[in-house]
């Protein structure tokens, strides 16, 4: 093969307008321009760009694991990783190669948020927009508000790529405030998106196995009409209605 390879390359420069064609190589797969990963990730490795995985696969640590993004590769992560290249149709061995590397790449836009979410949609409430006047430095709001939203890319495809919407994203501690809430909610700290667009009680059993830390919904005061979920640490669900 190599030397046939060689053969239609030497032939190509002497035949005006012939098109090369070569076998596949081993080039890792192209990213857009958000992130690039340049090696292949398993268990025991550690750095930045293992954060940046697991920000993209928290969703699909398993049910009632709210995974941190810590930069270190351990068993939770193999899980998600696992998880997340069966989700998507690839082998499931729990490493992160150019296979699912190019998955994510599909996934994410050019700002790293996932596909089917925007920054557009969780923005300052109450008219403001934005994301100053929070809890949290509005930098630190805008990273949890990307964490918040791949873990809902990850519910949307969980229940079959069924469209969601986001009602309520962050709010600054003077709009929570007039809304009813508290003022220091997780809303004020771009951890928290409310969700519509499928049954309610679906969203907030499915949302069990996508890695939110809060999930209220139908039964819970204020939350008939759509479920909230959340990535504080720990756990607090209540959705009564639908026996959560």
């Amino acid at each position: 093969m190599p030397r046939l390879r060689s053969l239609l390359a030497a032939l190509a420069l002497t035949l005006p307008g012939a098109v090369v064609v070569t076998a596949a190589t081993t080039a890792p797969a192209h990213a857009d321009e958000c992130y690039s990963w340049t090696r292949n990730l398993s268990s025991g490795a550690s750095g930045a760009d293992v954060a940046e995985l697991q920000v993209r696969v928290a969703g699909w640590a398993g049910y009632g694991v709210n995974m941190g993004i810590d930069g270190s590769y351990g068993p939770q992560t193999v899980a998600a990783v696992r998880n997340f290249q069966s989700a998507h149709g690839l082998g499931a061995d729990g490493v992160a190669g150019p296979a699912t590397y190019a998955r994510i790449y599909a996934l994410q836009d050019a700002d790293c948020t996932p596909a089917h979410f925007s920054y557009a949609e969780v923005d300052g409430g109450c008219g403001a927009g934005g994301y100053s006047g929070g809890s949290v430095p509005a930098a630190q709001v805008k990273e949890n508000l990307k964490r918040a939203m791949w873990r809902a890319e990850a519910l949307r495809q969980r229940m079959g790529n069924v469209p969601l919407t986001v009602t309520s994203g962050f709010r600054s501690q003077a709009c929570d405030r007039q809304v009813g809430g508290s003022g220091t909610g997780q809303h004020t700290y771009g951890n928290a998106i409310d969700l519509v667009g499928a049954s309610f009680c679906s969203l907030a059993q499915n949302a069990r196995s996508n890695g939110f830390g809060g999930i209220y919904g139908p039964g819970y005061p204020g939350h008939d009409d759509h479920v909230h979920v959340d990535i504080r640490a720990g756990r607090s669900w209540s959705a009564p209605t639908c026996g959560i």
